[in-house]
């Protein structure tokens, strides 16, 4: 498989001709989206989902299938049959890939701001994505796990406690859109030297195999 991290929480995996793209928001453009055959939604956020590219993307290839929780279909609306509703605990094929989803609900922001439904999906017992949250995919041997590292709903020593728990192969930075250099510099060091794996951060666009 190959990964591409791109803007934000946007990873675009490709095997064997077949491109399934997570979560292809709006700090991520339309690049992502090129040729892609199937699109997993983690929740309804705009950095998370840009409806307006997810839209052209279907016009371009009628066969696009976006995936999605019941609770976020809703803002998906306009891309009609091409949503497919799955919940936490559905294993599912996407673009060839077998996918699991796992979670539930977006980390809290605040007491007085309403949690929507986020799913974290594994894709081929590998590659794990968890959305806007930590909840880790119980009993899987992870492989390679994207963690977020900054947003108004987290603090570092989480992302180092949920790398820890998750114990993947290697870890990569997500959800980096609102960090600059500095902050990236902090976040970084600390996550090397204390997430208990091997873990890098992906500058936009750079592709891993």
């Amino acid at each position: 498989m190959r990964l591409t991290k791109y803007g934000h929480s946007c990873v675009r995996i490709e095997r064997d001709g077949a491109v399934l793209v997570v979560d292809p928001g709006e700090f991520s453009g339309r690049e992502p989206l090129d040729g892609a055959d199937a699109v997993l939604v983690t929740h309804e956020h705009p950095d998370h989902v840009d409806v307006d590219a997810v839209a052209e993307a279907c016009e371009k290839n009628p066969s696009l299938r976006v995936y999605a929780h019941p609770g976020t279909a809703s803002t998906l609306d306009r891309l009609g049959a091409a949503v497919t509703t799955v919940e936490s605990g559905d294993s599912f094929q996407a673009a060839g890939f077998e996918v699991s989803a796992w979670g539930g609900l977006h980390a809290v922001n605040h007491p007085d701001i309403p949690r929507v439904p986020n799913l974290g999906y594994l894709v081929e017992g590998e590659i794990y994505h968890p959305g806007d949250s930590f909840d880790p995919p119980f009993g899987a041997e992870v492989g390679t796990l994207f963690v977020p590292i900054s947003a108004p709903w987290l603090k570092l020593a989480e992302a180092i406690e949920f790398a820890r728990a998750v114990r993947p192969r290697r870890a990569y930075g997500l959800h980096d859109g609102i960090l600059n250099d500095r902050g990236l510099k902090i976040v970084n060091t600390h996550l090397a030297r204390l997430s208990g794996t091997e873990y890098a951060w992906l500058r936009p666009g750079t592709t891993i195999n």
